[in-house]
């Protein structure tokens, strides 16, 4: 089924902001070429694969294309992997800033591509066919002289039919446009430079999580930034192609250049582009490509993606999807500060016709995530998921595997349920309570304390994160979706406040120094302290009078968090210095 892939394609492009062509593709413009270019990795790089070892393909759990991405802890040597670039110009061999072996193209000036049109064709030709051999494993020499000894391997055109010999080479190829504004495969064997010291640092102070020449402040925020950093161009901290790759597009984008920067893992099976954008001011785009398996419970798009054709394998669920996603600049006010992406689009792309749908919710579905919870609770979860970076727990037949998914579950989707409806979040406490507040769950649990209290403090921050949510829209004075008055605001702060005040036994000085800025900010409100605070008493209406007096119970409130914050911070240090002694 592979070969037929994208076989009835017309040439009406997935994505909207795609320049229109009278060809199928468009070889001119760079979204055009994307087009081209996700069918042929789709195809060779996806599709192929997984039809030559359908049995033993290993499908991408729809919960790995969420943000915060997952680490992953297997390589698959016998999948496809690569990187590229392509540029929207011609290349300056001397003047770019990394190292690759050029390829030629024989075209002219004018639109003629025959062979009698250059008398140099053949020779560039060679020269091409030469400089790619020399970079193939000794293996594939004679295979590849025999199919393409006679090929202009550096044509658009050509470039299906190379590409399982490009895969063999280890580092990236390039494209680029030539003289005639026809993209054209321009070089092979490059290497992005990957300056991550100077960038990581860079980034660091500029978001305020470091300083220049503190090392404390440097060891505790290094892993925070370095994992903004990364996934703010869509991967976890993870493989040298990636994350030079991921910097190479950072470099490029702040260069003013028109690219995308393409790679593939063998150990993520997924293919991911950055590139530029009129509209992404601040960091290249982010898309992904995968093959998913559809959830079994979500019976709606089952029936609809099987009238319209959409599955590549029907028996398994198997989908062909692309999911956009949406940067985010670093917030301290945040509660979800670590939040960098968001998925704001996914398309099942049809394998046949090339046909993008985006009202599906394969990844993001709410009542699926928490019956997926339930089987967890329950033992009947079997997919597998990344505790602590370091262990892979693949099922949850005992209390000890559900405590650590359950852990690492919360973990990953602790932005998620932090921002979700009241009414998803009310079924998330109904099935966690039912297992970590369950009275014959006690005996285990006593085996397993540590375990147990990592899954419970890290419930009890998500509980203490949305009521922080709550006072962030009320510091724009919006609750529940509806617009508020000062006064009804800071009722409703003062009294979340007095409420989060009593469950902090379970202390986040994260959280705590959130509340305090976002109260800061309130209290600071210049309208607020002009209208009503610098006001004497008598010259205030009664609704005045009852503003001022709510004003004073939230500094009451403010400075009783500040006190707990202090004693915690001399607990902490007297425990450190005992520890020491």
């Amino acid at each position: 089924m592979w070969q037929e892939a994208f076989s009835k394609y017309t040439g009406e492009a997935c994505d909207s902001e795609a320049g229109s062509s009278h060809d199928v593709y468009d070889f001119r413009s760079l979204d055009g070429l994307r087009q081209h270019l996700d069918h042929v990795h789709i195809k060779n790089c996806l599709l192929r694969p997984y039809f030559e070892q359908r049995n033993q393909y290993p499908l991408v759990d729809s919960r790995e294309l969420l943000p915060s991405f997952e680490v992953d802890l297997y390589e698959y040597k016998k999948l496809p992997g690569f990187s590229m670039v392509a540029l929207e110009r011609p290349l300056n061999f001397f003047q770019e800033i990394f190292q690759f072996d050029i390829l030629h193209s024989p075209r002219l000036l004018d639109e003629s591509t025959t062979e009698d049109a250059c008398p140099l064709f053949e020779s560039i030709v060679n020269a091409n066919i030469e400089t790619f051999e020399s970079r193939l494993p000794k293996r594939s020499h004679k295979d590849f002289i025999s199919e393409y000894g006679n090929t202009d391997i550096s044509a658009i055109e050509n470039y299906g039919q190379i590409i399982p010999y490009l895969l063999e080479i280890e580092r990236a190829h390039i494209m680029a446009q030539d003289n005639t504004g026809k993209f054209y495969l321009s070089g092979v064997f490059g290497s992005f430079p990957s300056d991550l010291d100077n960038e990581l640092k860079r980034f660091g102070i500029r978001i305020g999580k470091f300083k220049p020449g503190d090392n404390l402040l440097y060891e505790y925020n290094r892993l925070f930034v370095y994992t903004f950093l990364m996934e703010l161009h869509g991967f976890p901290i993870v493989s040298e192609r990636r994350t030079s790759s991921a910097l190479f597009a950072r470099r490029l984008h702040r260069m003013g250049e028109k690219f995308m920067v393409r790679v593939l893992g063998q150990s993520d099976r997924t293919i991911t582009s950055l590139f530029s954008h009129p509209k992404a001011r601040h960091y290249p785009r982010v898309e992904k490509i995968a093959l998913v398996q559809v959830s079994k419970d979500n019976n709606e798009t089952i029936a609809e993606l099987k009238k319209g054709g959409f599955f590549v394998d029907e028996k398994k669920r198997v989908v062909i999807l692309k999911v956009k996603y949406r940067q985010h600049k670093f917030n301290p006010e945040n509660v979800r500060e670590d939040r960098a992406l968001s998925v704001y689009r996914q398309e099942v792309i049809h394998p046949i016709t090339g046909e993008c749908v985006s009202h599906f919710n394969v990844i993001k579905d709410a009542s699926s995530m928490t019956i997926l919870l339930n089987d967890i609770v329950r033992g009947e979860y079997t997919g597998n998921i990344v505790y602590k970076r370091n262990e892979l727990i693949e099922d949850t037949e005992t209390h000890e595997k559900r405590l650590k998914f359950l852990f690492a579950w919360l973990s990953k989707h602790q932005r998620r349920i932090i921002g979700y409806s009241d009414e998803f979040y009310s079924g998330v406490v109904k099935v966690l309570d039912s297992y970590l507040l369950a009275p014959d769950n006690y005996e285990p649990f006593n085996d397993l304390t540590d375990l147990y209290q990592e899954v419970w403090s890290k419930y009890s921050y998500i509980q203490q994160a949305r009521k922080l949510k709550v006072l962030e829209d009320l510091k724009e004075r919006k609750f529940r979706g509806k617009r508020i008055s000062y006064l009804e605001m800071l009722q409703v702060m003062t009294e979340i406040l007095n409420d989060l005040k009593f469950e902090i036994v379970n202390y986040f000085d994260k959280l705590v120094e959130t509340a305090l800025k976002i109260g800061d900010r309130v209290l600071n409100d210049s309208y607020l302290r002009r209208k009503y605070i610098s006001c004497l008493e008598d010259e205030l209406t009664p609704y005045g009078q009852d503003v001022k007096k709510y004003y004073g119970r939230m500094v009451v409130v403010l400075d009783e968090f500040r006190s707990i914050r202090k004693s915690r911070s001399l607990y902490d240090e007297g425990a450190s210095i005992s520890g020491l002694v």
